[in-house]
């Protein structure tokens, strides 16, 4: 039987929360980073492996995670990025026909440290009225732990794109069967998650580049669409891409999601605030101003556009109904726009998933539909 140890967490502000101590044990006795909340109910490997949550331990507001297990389809990245994982109750065993193994072992493997047993509700609370902020976890003193999380510098003014993006360029084939006639996307990873390559992959052929990739070097491909990703952190912090995008615009029909979408509000010269605890769940409802539909949407940011900073140059097309942030933009005559939100959203919902097949139709008006 496997030993249980004793472990704290303790956040930046002196708050303290007991629990035990699941997954990787740290050598250092303890792991760091900003502490944040997700409210999805299921979804925890999709979670884990979203490359947008590095830097960030994850908080999850769901009390049972682990009872079906990880599976080698879900994975969003070839390996988590994220700090850590803060849960209530871990599955004693896993159940699911598609599962491969336990979520612990994949924890230890992976070399991501967890703790459970936590007051989650009392966290999230906790957050929700402080924002979100620096904590660390483990067997260390609790002095050692508020010491670390005190240290630790969170998620603004780093860049922590460098730390997911793709180092070469690599391709991926269209599953659409259209001969040889495929359109060319350039996705420019920021931290780009398989779902959504598997969704533009439905679309066209896929170029993945590296986030610095130059805007002579992505035209090169002679893409008929460019997509801006997901990602991590502060975009202000993101170098060379808001220049690259911005060098863009107009030349190619642009697509972008969360921090792709930040990143174009910055390329026309939007600003972007840190929001008190982000948005991290899956049943966030945004309104579509253009249709005035509801939709029920995925989240995982802490940065948003703030739109009295547009000046114009864009227009709002999505906005959170839980408290107003812009979720969308479009910039009609350079035939590019973005949402906040995730629309790829694994495992749900899809109610947004139509914005993938808007890009493919925006491609065909301006490249004269010969991909139709």
């Amino acid at each position: 039987m496997t030993e249980i140890k004793q472990g704290a967490l303790v956040l930046e502000d002196g708050s303290l929360f007991e629990g035990e101590l699941i997954g990787y044990e740290p050598d250092q006795g303890y792991a760091s980073g900003e502490v944040v909340f997700n409210t999805a109910l299921t979804g925890y490997q999709e979670v884990i492996t979203d490359p947008s949550y590095a830097g960030q331990i994850i908080t999850f507001t769901y009390p049972h995670i682990g009872n079906y297990g990880i599976n080698a389809e879900d994975f969003e990245s070839s390996r988590p990025f994220c700090r850590g994982i803060i849960i209530k109750d871990l599955a004693r065993r896993h159940s699911n026909w598609r599962s491969d193994t336990n979520l612990n072992t994949f924890l230890v493997d992976s070399k991501v440290s967890g703790i459970c047993g936590v007051d989650t509700r009392r966290l999230t609370r906790h957050i929700r009225e402080a924002g979100a902020m620096p904590g660390a976890f483990g067997t260390a003193n609790e002095e050692t732990l508020l010491t670390a999380a005190k240290n630790e510098p969170g998620t603004s003014n780093i860049d922590l794109v460098a730390e997911v993006t793709c180092p070469e360029p690599y391709f991926v084939p269209s599953t659409r069967n259209n001969g040889s006639h495929n359109k060319k996307i350039v996705a420019l990873d920021f931290g780009i998650k398989r779902t959504i390559i598997k969704h533009l992959s439905m679309i066209g052929d896929v170029q993945v580049v590296p986030a610095w990739t130059s805007a002579e070097d992505i035209l090169a491909y002679e893409p008929d669409g460019i997509f801006l990703s997901n990602g991590p952190g502060d975009p202000s912090s993101v170098k060379k891409a808001p220049e690259t995008i911005a060098s863009l615009l107009g030349k190619v029909p642009m697509f972008g999601i969360c921090l792709g979408h930040q990143l174009l509000g910055i390329a026309i010269g939007a600003e972007t605030v840190k929001m008190p605890f982000g948005h991290h769940g899956a049943n966030h409802p945004v309104k579509n101003m253009i249709t005035g539909e509801i939709e029920i949407t995925s989240q995982n940011h802490n940065f948003a556009v703030d739109p009295e900073t547009l000046n114009g140059k864009a227009s709002v097309t999505h906005v959170n109904l839980n408290d107003g942030v812009c979720q969308g933009l479009t910039i009609a005559e350079a035939n590019a726009f973005s949402v906040q939100h995730h629309p790829e959203a694994g495992p749900g919902p899809h109610d947004s998933a139509y914005l993938f097949s808007e890009f493919d139709q925006l491609m065909d008006k301006v490249n004269g539909g010969q991909d139709a």
